[in-house]
């Protein structure tokens, strides 16, 4: 069993997108429109013929068995409008993504975004992920450090604004993924220094915090390898030393998890020396920032699988606690083989 916990619906149907261009449109007359939630006229089989050629053919062919699947990172555009629109939005996301775990519950498990807004409190997002895992079988949630899209206006993950979110994810036993979504300071790019600034700035701020004191049993993810902490651990674990934080494995790795989604052998072998093997899930974030062909190579930037299979460190036990093991002990609500049975949320 290989656990890809980091996927994306990035191919979603065409009516999706139109219900989130015509939010933006009542937006630009009257940017404090209260919205409704709506509907979004999708089939069962336009969700069917958006995933079978795109995201469970990738998966077949590269020999993966169960994606955790989220909606489309880029697209949660929490900077839009306010948070009514990013209600409205995330309930429709988060409901898609049912649906599709539902049509092939063999293949993905849900995971949520939340409806998070700049300057807005945190009991919305509480709400909703109490909605996804009580209701509908989700297993964990994206969350965003930084809403307002690269001008960092909300508080620092370290601050009490946050409790109720952590206090959350304790009672249900859900992890959080770090996931920014689109930059709209003109100093970043989305995809590559903003998702990986990200990731980083999130987990010095969650290093300089108390937080996994007052909550020791709160899991996140750090996605894309972490950004840069794995090449820079050394200088983390030596300002944490500095500030009088004690050892930094001690500090964050009983709550830091970070994915594979790093796309060279390289980056991948540096990950897998410097990280704990307890400390890594697998995961490729297909379909999603790098699509195409490495000419060194002659496969997929983004098939990593690959290069776990290919690096000559690890054993056989530990490439399989990569795959899928500890993903199962992130994950608690996820039963990969249990999961296999099931056709909806609860069964």
């Amino acid at each position: 069993m290989i656990v890809d916990c980091h996927g994306h619906y990035t191919t979603t149907p065409p009516p999706v997108e139109a219900y989130r261009n015509a939010q933006k449109e009542i937006l630009k007359s009257n940017p404090d429109h209260i919205f409704e939630k709506g509907s979004i006229n999708v089939s069962d089989d336009e969700i069917r013929d958006s995933i079978v050629n795109n995201q469970l053919k990738i998966q077949q062919e590269r020999g993966t068995d169960v994606t955790i699947f989220s909606p489309r990172a880029s697209w949660m555009g929490h900077h839009v409008g306010n948070a009514s629109t990013s209600q409205a939005w995330t309930e429709q996301q988060n409901d898609l993504i049912r649906r599709v775990c539902d049509l092939f519950p063999k293949n993905f498990v849900p995971a949520c975004q939340l409806p998070q807004s700049p300057g807005a409190g945190i009991d919305s997002s509480v709400a909703e992920l109490e909605r996804c895992v009580r209701e509908m079988g989700f297993v964990g949630c994206n969350l965003n450090p930084d809403p307002s899209g690269g001008y960092w206006k909300d508080p620092r993950l370290g601050d009490k604004f946050w409790y109720p979110l952590y206090e959350k994810m304790v009672e249900l036993d859900v992890p959080a993924m770090i996931h920014v979504s689109g930059a709209c300071h003109h100093s970043l790019d989305t995809t590559s220094s903003y998702y990986l600034g990200a990731d980083t700035t999130a987990f010095v701020q969650l290093m300089f915090s108390d937080v996994f004191v007052d909550f020791p049993e709160l899991k996140i993810i750090i996605p894309h390898g972490g950004g840069a902490v794995p090449y820079h651990w050394g200088r983390f674990r030596g300002i944490a030393q500095d500030k009088g934080l004690g050892d930094l494995d001690e500090r964050v790795l009983n709550n830091i998890y970070f994915d594979t989604c790093v796309y060279h052998q390289d980056g991948i072998d540096l990950l897998l020396d410097v990280i704990p093997t307890k400390n890594i899930l697998f995961a490729s974030e297909m379909i999603g920032a790098v699509r195409g062909i490495d000419p060194r190579t002659g496969h997929y930037f983004d098939d990593t699988k690959r290069y776990i299979d290919a690096n000559e460190v690890l054993d056989a036990a530990a490439k399989r606690d990569i795959f899928s093991e500890n993903s199962k002990r992130v994950f608690s609500r996820l039963d990969p083989e249990d999961y296999k049975h099931r056709t909806k949320a609860g069964e």
